[in-house]
C-alpha cells in the first residue's frame, strides 16, 4: 500500500473514530416510545411551525413544511434563515403523497395532530413524534433539544438553548413592571385567553411578568365572554387577530368596556398571532420578548 493510500485511509478512519455520532445509533424518547436514528438527516419534513423554528435556530432548512399553504404564517425571523421549501399542506391533514415525493430521511410530527397517521408517516421515513400543539414553553425547549439530537446537532442545539436562556434573562432584567399581562387570540367568532400553561403564557412567566389569572395552570386556552374579560381585567391586553373584524369591535361599543383597566389606560395592543401563538419556538419567544420590551420599557 502506497504512502498516499495509507494517508487517505488513516484520515477517513480517524474521522470515523473521532465522530462516532455519525455511525452510532442515537436514541430519543419521544411521544411514541424510543426513536432511533443513525447518520445526519439531509432531507427533513416538519409538520408543525415549532419544529421549523427549532431547525432554523441551528441553521437547518427543512425541505418540506406543513405550512397550511400560507408561507407568511412562518415568522420573518425564521423565514430569513431557512431556504425555500415545499408545502406539504395543512398541519391537521398533511399530504402523505407530497411528503413521500420529497423522499425525506426524517419526519418530525406533532403528537396531538399526527398520532393517527404515525404508521403511514413511518413507512415513508423515520418519524420523530413530539409535543407541539398545546405545549408549554419549557416543553418546547425540551423538544428542541431532542430535535438537535435527531439532526445530529446536539451540542449546537444545547449551545443555542443556552444563548436563548441568556437572552430571556437579559430581557427579564429590563422589566420592572408589576402590571399583569394577558395575550389573547381573537376572531370574528370569539376571544381565547392564553393562560400561564400556554406557550405565550410560559414566555411571559419566564420574563418575570405577571398573569391576571395565575391559578389557571391546567388549560392552555380559555374561550372568553365579555363578562369573563371584565372579571379577569388585566393591566395590558395584547391581541392577536386572525380576522379583520373581531368580537372586540362589538365589545368596545358596550359602555362597560370603558371600566376595563386596559380601556382606561389605553393598554390594548395589537400583536402578531403568528409570533405569539402559531410559531412557538426560541426565535418566536425572543420576538415576544422584544415586543414586550417595546410595550413596557419604551412606553
Amino acid at each position: 500500500m502506497s504512502f498516499r493510500v495509507m494517508t487517505i485511509f488513516t484520515f477517513f478512519f480517524s474521522l470515523l473514530v473521532s465522530t462516532p455520532s455519525l455511525a452510532e445509533t442515537r436514541k430519543i424518547q419521544d411521544e411514541h416510545g424510543t426513536f432511533e436514528i443513525t447518520g445526519t438527516p439531509q432531507r427533513i419534513v416538519v409538520l408543525e411551525y415549532s419544529f421549523v423554528d427549532a431547525l432554523a435556530a441551528v441553521g437547518i432548512s427543512p425541505v418540506g413544511i406543513a405550512d397550511d399553504k400560507k408561507a407568511e404564517r412562518i415568522i420573518p425571523a425564521v423565514r430569513n434563515v431557512i431556504k425555500l421549501w415545499t408545502s406539504v399542506g395543512m398541519r391537521p391533514q398533511p399530504s402523505l403523497e407530497v411528503i413521500s415525493a420529497l423522499k425525506p430521511d426524517l419526519i418530525i410530527a406533532d403528537a396531538e395532530r399526527h398520532t393517527a397517521i404515525y404508521d403511514d408517516l413511518s413507512l415513508i421515513a423515520p418519524t420523530l413524534l413530539l409535543k407541539s400543539r398545546g405545549e408549554t414553553y419549557r416543553e418546547n425547549l425540551q423538544a428542541a433539544e431532542k430535535i438537535g439530537i435527531a439532526v445530529n446537532q446536539h451540542q449546537k442545539m444545547k449551545a443555542r438553548i443556552d444563548t436563548h436562556n441568556a437572552k430571556i434573562q437579559r430581557f427579564k432584567a429590563q422589566f420592572a413592571s408589576k402590571d399583569t399581562i394577558q395575550f389573547a387570540v381573537i376572531t370574528d367568532k370569539g376571544m381565547w385567553l392564553h393562560g400561564p400553561a400556554s406557550y405565550a403564557g410560559g414566555v411571559i412567566t419566564a420574563l418575570g411578568l405577571k398573569s391576571p389569572m395565575p391559578d389557571q395552570t391546567e388549560k392552555a386556552y380559555f374561550p372568553t365572554s365579555f363578562e369573563q374579560l371584565l372579571k379577569v381585567n388585566p393591566d395590558w391586553l395584547l391581541l392577536g387577530a386572525y380576522t379583520e373584524q373581531t368580537v372586540v369591535d362589538s365589545w368596545q361599543k358596550n359602555p362597560l368596556f370603558n371600566i376595563l383597566t386596559v380601556a382606561k389606560k389605553h393598554h390594548v395592543i395589537d400583536v402578531s398571532p403568528e409570533l405569539w401563538s402559531l410559531n412557538r419556538g426560541m426565535l418566536a419567544a425572543e420576538g415576544i420578548a422584544e415586543n414586550l420590551a417595546t410595550v413596557l420599557v419604551q412606553q
